[in-house]
């Protein structure tokens, strides 16, 4: 399973690193994500929003359809950078290949706004989507979930949250256990955000803060370090923390400002104790990636657990692909877009 790097992506990956700040300076990390991107493919309609006080951009193909599916997109970044505009282009493909409703989620960033902020405005905007779906030309049931890196994260523990409001979550190559830092550091104490703004919702435990709200259980035992724990073994840490652009310092960085308890579910689902009620899960994951083996690792958990639960591991690419002018991610944009449109 581990491999190299394609020529091809290996010229891009080190061009991207070289121009890329190391952890621990926010503005320089910020101003390097935000740089020129190319452009995504024309979509019918779309505009800028706000949902329940949280910014949006709505991706709509076809204005005037009905009954389709509608995916909350949360961007990657580190939970510290990126934002509605950096993922303009993705989002663009998705709605453009698979026929649904995107709507992208300008969510708060640490470490300004440290955990819960980011994960409360993630569900924030998954009750409003439920709630405009019909406005939007959407079927409520057919709601999906999806991010990449930290916006995978969140995608994922908004599903544990509220697994009944969800048919299906898409999570790109996703950091999924906190507890993975190389050298752990103090983390900073939870953010006490406000409570979402009242919506409709089945359960109690949606409406409630992620510090506040019970969670599906936590895995018992002590917190080890990364690498070396539910991820079964540290091999993809070893393999790809270093020279594969993304790397295991700037991953333990973005953790630490991101705050939160490493045991808990809604900062490390891998940890949640009961993962049953999950919807259909696509992982998409890259092998040169230190975070491989934390994906595959929930796709076990899914599985055994009896979640509909498939995994796209793309060879010879790297933690990012997925935006990139390389041809792993346009046969991984086809397939994402494809199991979008299979949403029931």
């Amino acid at each position: 399973m581990s491999g190299s790097l394609s020529p091809e992506a290996r010229a891009l990956c080190d061009a991207m690193a070289a121009g890329f700040p190391g952890p621990g300076d926010v503005e320089a990390l910020r101003a390097a994500a935000g740089g020129a991107r190319p452009a995504g493919p024309g979509v019918a309609a779309v505009r800028d929003g706000d949902a329940s006080g949280v910014p949006v951009r709505v991706y709509d193909p076809a204005p005037g359809s009905a009954g389709r599916p509608l995916v909350v997109f949360l961007h990657g970044g580190g939970w510290v950078m990126c934002g509605i505009g950096t993922h303009d282009a993705t989002c663009r493909r998705l709605a453009a290949g698979s026929g649904a409703v995107v709507v992208s989620v300008g969510y708060r960033l640490a470490p300004e706004h440290p955990w819960p902020a980011a994960a409360d405005d993630a569900l924030t905007v998954l009750l409003w989507a439920r709630a405009q779906a019909g406005a939007l030309g959407c079927d409520p049931r057919r709601v999906v979930l999806a991010g990449d890196s930290s916006g995978g994260n969140l995608a994922a523990v908004t599903s544990l949250r509220a697994p009944e409001l969800v048919a299906g979550q898409l999570l790109v190559y996703p950091p999924l256990d906190a507890a993975a830092a190389p050298t752990p550091s103090p983390k900073p104490k939870p953010s006490r955000a406000p409570k979402p703004k009242p919506t409709p919702t089945p359960t109690s435990a949606a409406t409630a803060t992620a510090a506040e709200a019970p969670g599906p259980g936590t895995a018992s035992g002590p917190v080890p370090a990364w690498g070396s724990g539910p991820a079964s073994g540290s091999g993809s840490v070893s393999a790809y923390g270093e020279g594969y652009f993304h790397t295991a310092a700037h991953m333990a960085w973005y953790w630490e400002q991101y705050g939160g308890d490493p045991a808990h579910p809604y900062v490390s689902p891998l940890r949640a104790r009961d993962v049953s009620r999950l919807p259909r899960t696509l992982l998409v994951l890259a092998d040169c990636d230190p975070l491989r083996d934390e994906g595959l690792a929930y796709a076990r958990r899914l599985g055994a657990a009896g979640v509909d639960c498939t995994v796209h591991l793309y060879p010879g690419v790297f933690h990012g692909f997925l935006g990139l002018p390389l041809p792993a991610a346009r046969t991984a944009l086809t397939a994402v877009t494809a199991w979008l449109r299979a949403t029931e």
